[in-house]
């Protein structure tokens, strides 16, 4: 018995120490239990002075099961004493095939905390913390308990960890040791890394929104652009009847519009012949034959220019440019995806630009410049390899592709994104995203084929972006508030919480908070977790190294969980100063 109740205010009972008892200062934050004749309440030990204990409400325990919340506070004849083992399993979890270790108590002995596996992972999960607080090492030893649990095999699993730093492979290398049935898939953009394959990305699988990210698009014109480059690639690619008649019925409108143009010859005969290296056909190419009235001309001899600035072939060229426009074609769309690279990206861009005009409307010219520019920035650069796929794919074959070792299937899927710029790491993470978003939509059976996306460094893509007023939408946040009935799954580690979404944030349902120290990260998190007490926040700010307050749809009350150390290791230590130097 720790004593008797003197008063009760608001959610905090005032108990009085007997004089006959001396309170120790480890009773803080330990668990009590009001009981008496018809109920039990849970409460825990807020404060200690020398002779009141002041005690805080979490709920009620009824039919042997934790209930958050109290309606009606417990009387003032309760007995009050320190929580049981039984009773203590009811809010700390115990061991069962839905439930894994997730680490142990740091106020009741080591005692191990178990938490459900649906409610842990069914939900979107926030890992919060300064660096060096055990947020990296934390998420590696959940995945390793998870997958050494005896009683739980989870093989369809499929888990996506976008590394900003390629910390996870030394983590999961040994994977395979655990169970020859578990294997771990390692893909990397650093040359020098040898563990990994090369990331690879199909750009036919790649929509509108997805190159708007890529090409930096800032402005609703260029999203025309793009979507006529397109749609324009795509017929490009076809090797058809129809299409080969769309693509001769669109080089012959473009043609006409610039020989109709205000240009002078030289100027109209540079762009034309600027087609031509976008697009090119057996019927429109320097080389081919223009059957005139007992005579021929190759199509490059018709722009000869005479004395009065015109071509010397007009009349035949314009003869038979025209034959090749067909005004009902204009409706042609291709219906599937064919494969296309980089350079056919580019030259459709080019296509689209000079055919359009808009190269030469003074509105329009800056913003197709910049994708020009843009585009092409990224055609002679390192970052062209990343698309540089050899075959074709389906989406179902490329998502396929991801997950498959051989014959077998990876269930942890790890993406080494260190070599790479902000602004294209951000670009992969938001098109795969986008990707398994989609796929996951399609599948008949909803959230038969759950994906969970682990995000390192998470503020440096999650963000308040200009896409939602771009685009209408930030992949992010539309999988926050609808990729949980799908089955896409976020779970985002990040040392400034301040930079993330703050829609993204909102939709966490489990919360890890290792020991963090900015004010205005704290703040932060204040406001935006409206179920956060002042006592958690304060709680954090103390933690070890390691060390986490673990709240949300998973556990029956905020817990202080001391993460076990993974074994392997994740590379996420420090450097070793005295050795190295």
């Amino acid at each position: 018995m720790l004593g008797k109740i003197v008063y009760m205010s608001n959610n905090i009972a005032h108990v009085q120490v007997p004089t006959n008892i001396k309170i120790s200062n480890n009773l803080m934050n330990m668990h009590v239990i009001f009981e008496d004749e018809k109920k039990k309440v849970l409460g825990e030990i807020d404060d200690i002075s020398k002779d009141i204990i002041k005690i805080r409400f979490l709920g009620e325990i009824i039919n042997d099961k934790f209930v958050g919340g109290v309606i009606k506070k417990p009387t003032i004849e309760s007995n009050v004493r320190i929580i049981n083992s039984e009773e203590l399993k009811l809010i700390i979890g115990h061991n069962d095939k839905n439930s894994f270790m997730l680490g142990t108590s740091a106020l009741y002995d080591n005692y191990p905390i178990m938490v459900n596996i649906n409610e842990l992972f069914s939900g979107h999960l926030a890992v919060f913390g300064n660096s060096g607080s055990g947020k990296s090492c934390g998420v590696a030893r959940i995945l390793q308990n998870v997958f050494n649990n005896p009683n739980f095999k989870p093989y369809k699993a499929n888990i996506f960890i976008f590394d900003s730093y390629g910390e996870y492979h030394n983590a999961f290398s040994n994977f395979n040791s655990i169970d020859p049935n578990y294997h771990f898939k390692y893909y990397t953009t650093n040359k020098n890394d040898k563990n990994g394959q090369p990331l690879l990305i199909p750009l036919w699988l790649l929509d509108n929104d997805d190159f708007a990210i890529l090409l930096n698009a800032t402005e609703h014109s260029q999203l025309t652009i793009i979507e006529r480059m397109l749609k324009l690639v795509k017929i490009f690619a076809s090797s058809d009847e129809t299409a080969l008649k769309y693509k001769n019925h669109l080089i012959a409108k473009a043609i006409m519009n610039i020989l109709f143009s205000n240009q002078n010859s030289n100027s109209k005969k540079n762009d034309i012949f600027v087609i031509f290296n976008s697009c090119s056909t057996p019927e429109f190419n320097p080389e081919a034959v223009i059957q005139g009235v007992g005579y021929t001309r190759k199509f490059r001899e018709c722009f000869l220019i005479n004395e009065k600035d015109e071509f010397s072939e007009s009349v035949l060229l314009t003869e038979y440019v025209s034959s090749f426009i067909d005004e009902s074609l204009d409706q042609y769309e291709e219906k599937s995806s064919n494969y296309f690279n980089l350079s056919d990206v580019e030259k459709a861009l080019n296509f689209t630009l000079i055919s359009e005009g808009l190269l030469r409307n003074e509105k329009a010219y800056n913003s197709a410049v910049t994708l020009k520019v843009r585009l092409h920035s990224i055609v002679i650069s390192k970052y062209a390899k990343y698309f540089a796929v050899p075959n074709f794919m389906t989406v179902d074959q490329y998502i396929a592709s991801l997950i498959s070792r051989g014959n077998q299937k990876a269930q942890i899927v790890n993406f080494n994104l260190e070599d790479v710029e902000d602004w294209f790491a951000k670009f992969v993470t938001k098109s795969c995203v986008k990707l398994l978003f989609n796929y996951t939509k399609s599948l008949n059976n909803k959230a038969t084929i759950p994906f969970h996306i682990f995000i390192e460094e998470a503020h440096r893509y999650v963000q308040n972006d200009n896409d939602r007023y771009l685009l209408g939408y930030n992949i992010f946040d539309r999988v926050a508030k609808e990729g949980r009935k799908y089955g896409l799954i976020l779970n985002l580690i990040s040392q400034r919480p301040v930079e993330l979404s703050d829609t993204v944030i909102s939709q966490m349902a489990n919360f890890l908070i290792f020991k963090i120290t900015h004010p205005l990260d704290v703040e932060y998190i204040q406001k935006m977790l409206p179920n956060i007490s002042i006592d958690i926040i304060e709680k954090q700010k103390s933690l070890q190294a390691g060390t986490c307050m673990a709240f949300g749809k998973a556990f029956k009350i905020p817990m202080i969980v001391k993460m076990q150390m993974p074994n392997p290791m994740p590379e996420s230590s420090n450097c070793d100063i005295l050795n190295t130097w």
